[in-house]
Parts: C-alpha cells; sequence; structure tokens
C-alpha cells in the first residue's frame, strides 16, 4: 500500500464523502431553511430522505454505466450535475424547488461515490484493497465528523444559502482533481459492452452470490445505522443534553477519531485473522454500542458518549472490511457490484433513518434500537459461512 499515492488516495476518498458532505452540512441548518422557504420542519426531512432515496437508484445506473464507457464520463458528467443541483437549491425560494436541486445533487453523487470504490477495485484486490479502503474510510471519516461543524460555521457567516456555494466549489474542486490525478482507471480492453438484459442478469447474479451478498448486508445494515445516527443523534444532543448547534458540530468532530482508529485498526486485523472474522468483530462491537445506549440512557451524556464510541469503532470495522469482501470476486464487474452495494446501503440508510425518526419512545432508546438492529444484522449477515464461501472463492 506504500505505493498508492497520497493524492490519489485523498481524491478517491472526497469523491466517496461528498454525498455525507452533502447531507450533513445541512443538518444545523435545517430549522432556518424551513423557516425562510415557509415550511414545517417535519417537512423538510424530505431534504434528507429524497436525496436518499435518488442516491440510491441512481447508483444502478451509473455503475454498469461506468463499466461500459469508462470511469472518468461518468465521474466527470455526475460532478456537473451535481455543481447544477447546488446552483438551483442555493437560488430556491421554495421547497420544490429545493427538492428538485436535492435530487439533482443525488444523483451526481451517485457518481462520486459508485465510481470511487469502482476506481479502488480497478487497481487493487485482496488485503491492498482491504488496506486502500480503510484508509479512504479514515479520510473521509471527516465529512460527517466535521460537516455539521462547518455548516454551523457557514450558515452563522453567510446565511444558508451560502452552504450550497461551498457543495458547488467542492465540486468544482474535485473534478479538477480527478483529472489531474486520478483520471482514467478502466482500461478499453476491460470494458463491458452489453445490452439492457445483460445488465439486469448481472444483479440478479451478484443479488444470488452469497460471495457478495453477505458482506454487502452486512456493510448495508452497518451503515444505515450510521446515517440513522446522523439523523437522530443532533436531535438527542440538542433536547436531552442543551447542546446548540456549535455543540452539536463539536461532538459530531471529536467522533471522528473513532472512526480514524478502525479506519486503521481494520486492516492490520484482517491481515492476521481474515475479513471474515474482523466484519463479525465489528458487528458485535456495534451490536454493543447500541445496547449499552439502551441500558445507559440513565448515565446521561457520559453513557451517550461512550455508546456512541463502541459502536463507532465497530462500524469502522465493518465499513472497509466488508466492501473489501464484497467487491474482491467480481473484478470484471466493479462498476456494477459496487453499484448494487451502494443501493443497498442507501436503501438501509432510508429505512433505519425512517425507523429512529419514527419508533415511539424517547429518541434516544429509538435510536439506541436501530444501531443495536443493524448491528445485530450485520453479524447475522456475517455469519460463518460467509467464511466458507470466501475461502471457496480462492
Amino acid at each position: 500500500m506504500s505505493a498508492v499515492p497520497r493524492p490519489w488516495l485523498l481524491t478517491l476518498a472526497a469523491l466517496s464523502a461528498l454525498a455525507t458532505l452533502s447531507t450533513n452540512i445541512l443538518l444545523p441548518s435545517l430549522p432556518v431553511m424551513a423557516q425562510a422557504l415557509g415550511s414545517s420542519e417535519a417537512a423538510m426531512t424530505a431534504v434528507l430522505s429524497l436525496f436518499l432515496a435518488v442516491f440510491a437508484l441512481a447508483q444502478l445506473i451509473v455503475g454498469p454505466l461506468s463499466d461500459r464507457i469508462g470511469r472518468r464520463p461518468v465521474v466527470l458528467g455526475g460532478l456537473a450535475v451535481f455543481i447544477v443541483g447546488s446552483v438551483v437549491c442555493a437560488l430556491a425560494s421554495d421547497l420544490p424547488l429545493l427538492l428538485f436541486g436535492r435530487a439533482l445533487q443525488a444523483v451526481g453523487v451517485a457518481a462520486a461515490s459508485v465510481l470511487a470504490r469502482a476506481a479502488a477495485r480497478d487497481r487493487f484486490e485482496g488485503p491492498q484493497l482491504a488496506a486502500l479502503l480503510g484508509r479512504i474510510m479514515v479520510v473521509m471519516a471527516a465529512a460527517p465528523g466535521f460537516s455539521p461543524l462547518l455548516g454551523g460555521l457557514v450558515q452563522a457567516a453567510w446565511g444558508w444559502r451560502a452552504l450550497f456555494v461551498v457543495l458547488v466549489l467542492a465540486g468544482l474542486a474535485l473534478a479538477a482533481a480527478y483529472v489531474g490525478i486520478v483520471g482514467e482507471t478502466l482500461p478499453a480492453e476491460r470494458r463491458r459492452h452489453q445490452p439492457a438484459s445483460a445488465l439486469a442478469r448481472g444483479y440478479v447474479v451478484l443479488l444470488g452470490d452469497a460471495r457478495f451478498m453477505r458482506p454487502a448486508l452486512a456493510t448495508a445494515a452497518i451503515l444505515g445505522a450510521l446515517f440513522a445516527f446522523f439523523g437522530t443523534a443532533p436531535l438527542v444532543l440538542a433536547r436531552d443534553f442543551g447542546f446548540s448547534a456549535l455543540q452539536v458540530g463539536l461532538f459530531f468532530a471529536t467522533s471522528v477519531f473513532v472512526v480514524f482508529a478502525a479506519g486503521q485498526t481494520a486492516p492490520r486485523w484482517a491481515s492476521r485473522w481474515g475479513g471474515p472474522t474482523v466484519l463479525r468483530i465489528g458487528a458485535a462491537l456495534a451490536t454493543l454500542g447500541g445496547l449499552t445506549m439502551l441500558v445507559a440512557s440513565g448515565a446521561g451524556l457520559a453513557g451517550f458518549a461512550v455508546a456512541v464510541g463502541i459502536f463507532l469503532f465497530g462500524m469502522g470495522l465493518v465499513s472497509p472490511t466488508g466492501t473489501a469482501l464484497a467487491l474482491t470476486p467480481f473484478a470484471s464487474q466493479a462498476g456494477q457490484a459496487s453499484a448494487l452495494l451502494g443501493f443497498l446501503q442507501m436503501a438501509a440508510a432510508a429505512l433505519l433513518t425512517t425507523a429512529a425518526a419514527t419508533l415511539p419512545g424517547a429518541r434516544m432508546d429509538a435510536l439506541a434500537l436501530v444501531l443495536a438492529g443493524g448491528g445485530l444484522l450485520a453479524l447475522l449477515s456475517g455469519a460463518a459461512k460467509l467464511a466458507a464461501a470466501v475461502v471457496r472463492a480462492s
């Protein structure tokens, strides 16, 4: 892994992080945006849920498209759509126009996120791929950690519309970095020219292949729980502990260091014990984090913080390990496999975020159940048969 240039690594990490940045930077500003657009705070949740739904579906298209025509035109086209969507959001005068802009943003970041994983798979496999994905995750962990803090500071200085100006600048910078640093990673001789019926059969094959589905479902469950945490934790911190928007941002920023530690640990443990074992350890820790939050709700902020730390460390083990296990056997259709993986992740994110917002009872208890449930689903998906499937594949 020492041969991977740092600018190349950082560019792929930034592409992967663009979706989370585009969502989390808005979190502190949603009440202000609702007031400015004459909408309710409840209706503003569509700004998040619509984004996740379009993001999930768009990945199913951009992945196989990139397998056919190459990564470069799809990434750059996606970033162009993202920039246009950000401009529409910045100029929006009502909620429907804002949602239209958010849908365009979601289409654009789908290309960026899917093809960052696919580009990594184009160049690496096995332990090298797992280590690269772990390092990408370490870098991109800054997006969910620091973007709410950045969003709060930008809104305080220039208003909520400036958030979308920041996203426009991010899209332009990423396009320039991709052209200058990464470029095309899928040579013409490795591209797959196949009709739509063959693409559909490709998805069916992936859905029926345990080598893909077990780690993919584990990763989807754990990242779905993570998005539920993103959507619910600010409310818990504000209502239960009296945090200001700035303090919420600082809490997320400090949580980044837990993910950093997990991302550095995952490849070392995978080389020692194997990816399937690390996946199960991470899923067990994520489950423990949710259960800790449930039983420690009376311990105040300290109990909440400890539970969050346990969950995030487990998530940081599962995410790169499960992604590497899911993509490694499918070099010839990396874009399609990455697209289906991303679809499953965003579908789980939409489902578990909705569950955390609608379950009865206190928000912290609802979040705890979702975190524990996501971890348990990941643990069940990464059960012993996964190891057997990987051994057979090797």
